[in-house]
């Protein structure tokens, strides 16, 4: 069943790339113009979006466009870099926990309405889930378009489940007590290396899912009026508690010292039986283990909770946004503006591509979306996330967050002093950058 949907999937793709033609931009017609495009690495997305830049110049021979490609950690860097000297890109993208402060600077140009095919904002906003542009909303107007909007599950190992004398269906954990009690069942050991964990957390997203764990207790990383820091410490020394426990010197589950829990699980060498990830992660796992993926060994299940959850949080959602630079000639915005358009409105080839996903009503109702597995899951977790914290300094912030959690479960620190110098650090940052 699942060859004949995507069978009819690829061939309604294929159908519509030959109906479809890239834009002719009246405005462009006779100019030359050249425009510069700075993204980050990802071989699958390059191949697409090349061709999508390759059809814009057909139909628009004046345009030139130079793609750039730069590794994910080195991008910030280098557009901070250009844009400090007035040289930046015409286009580009990069994490909205980021981009924000492009925006706050002035940096980016506000969408062109008409050149995207809307009348004004509210047109724009209608295209997207509710809330999705709410990152990019400044005192009216909307200055980027989503490339991808990232929410997290937990991949579930059926067999590893099985092995471990639990039965998948009914005893995934839906607590973070739950995750302790499984985990502790699944685990193996070799003196005190762990060989197989049952579930490990993603320490590099302390904003994207500890945090929500805070949230869910009713605490706060800063609050709504901007005036308070780490609001509610029982819920963040429940957390703090729970990680000390879970770590090398509590009950010994996981660690930051191994290997990422999500490609380990991609693997399937009874290794990781739980990982937290995103729906692209399963463009990931058929890449890298396709006879796992086929399988009927895994499964995605929902973000869990606490059993005294005050309200339901789910992990933050996250996304990339390209941009205008608004340095940029009148023109060349145009251009660059019916580029990443005409990109951005193959909202299912990149979903079906490269498993990115747009937060457009139009994927979210389509076939491709619907077929993909657990698709649904990702959707109703959706429903209870909220987007990343993008305050100023929020790349700072999880550095403190990473220091404070980590510091209990490896190096032994208390709770309480943990957070006592996670706010007294993010206080005294927050008071030099206000």
């Amino acid at each position: 069943m699942k060859r004949i949907v995507a069978a009819v999937v690829l061939a309604a793709l294929a159908a519509s790339a030959t109906l479809a033609q890239a834009p002719t931009i009246a405005e462009l017609k006779g100019k030359s113009v050249q425009i510069s495009l700075w993204t980050h690495e990802d071989p699958n997305r390059m191949l697409i979006e090349r061709k999508y830049i390759d059809e814009f110049m057909a139909a628009n021979p004046g345009v030139k466009v130079d793609y750039v490609t730069t590794p994910s950690s080195k991008i910030w860097e280098k557009l901070t870099t250009a844009f400090a000297a007035n040289q930046g890109p015409d286009i580009f993208n990069v994490v909205i926990t980021s981009a924000v402060s492009f925006i706050e600077n002035g940096r980016v140009a506000p969408v062109n309405y008409k050149t995207v095919g809307t009348k004004n904002a509210a047109g724009y906003e209608d295209r997207y889930l509710p809330g999705m542009l709410d990152p990019v909303l400044s005192e009216g107007d909307f200055y980027g378009m989503p490339l991808e909007i990232t929410n997290m599950c937990v991949y579930l190992n059926r067999k590893m489940f099985r092995d471990a004398g639990l039965d998948p269906d009914k005893d995934y954990p839906k607590t973070w007590e739950d995750v302790m009690a499984v985990s502790e069942k699944i685990a193996k050991r070799d003196g005190q290396i762990l060989t197989r964990r049952g579930f490990d957390f993603r320490y590099d997203g302390y904003l994207t899912t500890v945090v929500p764990m805070v949230e869910q207790l009713g605490g706060e990383l800063v609050s709504k009026d901007g005036k308070e820091v780490i609001a509610n410490d029982a819920a963040w020394l429940k957390v703090l508690q729970y990680l000390k426990d879970y770590g090398p010197n509590g009950k010994n589950l996981g660690s930051p010292t191994y290997a990422a829990a999500r490609t380990q699980f991609d693997l399937n060498k009874d290794q990781v039986a739980m990982s937290l990830s995103g729906l692209y992660q399963e463009a990931r796992m058929k890449a890298s283990n396709p006879a796992f993926y086929n399988s009927k060994d895994w499964m995605v299940i929902p973000f869990p909770h606490w059993k005294d959850a005050k309200r339901r949080v789910t992990a933050n959602y996250s996304g990339h946004y390209y941009m205008v630079n608004a340095q940029s000639a009148k023109l060349e915005q145009l251009a660059a503006w019916a580029l990443v358009n005409w990109m951005l409105s193959h909202g299912e080839e990149y979903l079906s591509s490269v498993a990115i996903v747009q937060p457009t009503k139009a994927l979210f109702e389509s076939p491709t979306y619907t077929s993909m597995p657990y698709s649904k899951v990702f959707e109703k977790d959706f429903d209870a996330s909220k987007i990343v914290y993008i305050g100023k300094i929020s790349s700072r912030i999880n550095n403190f967050l990473k220091e404070a959690f980590e510091s209990v479960m490896l190096g032994g620190i208390e709770p309480t002093k943990a957070l006592e110098k996670l706010r007294k650090d993010c206080k005294a940052y927050l008071a030099e950058n206000p």
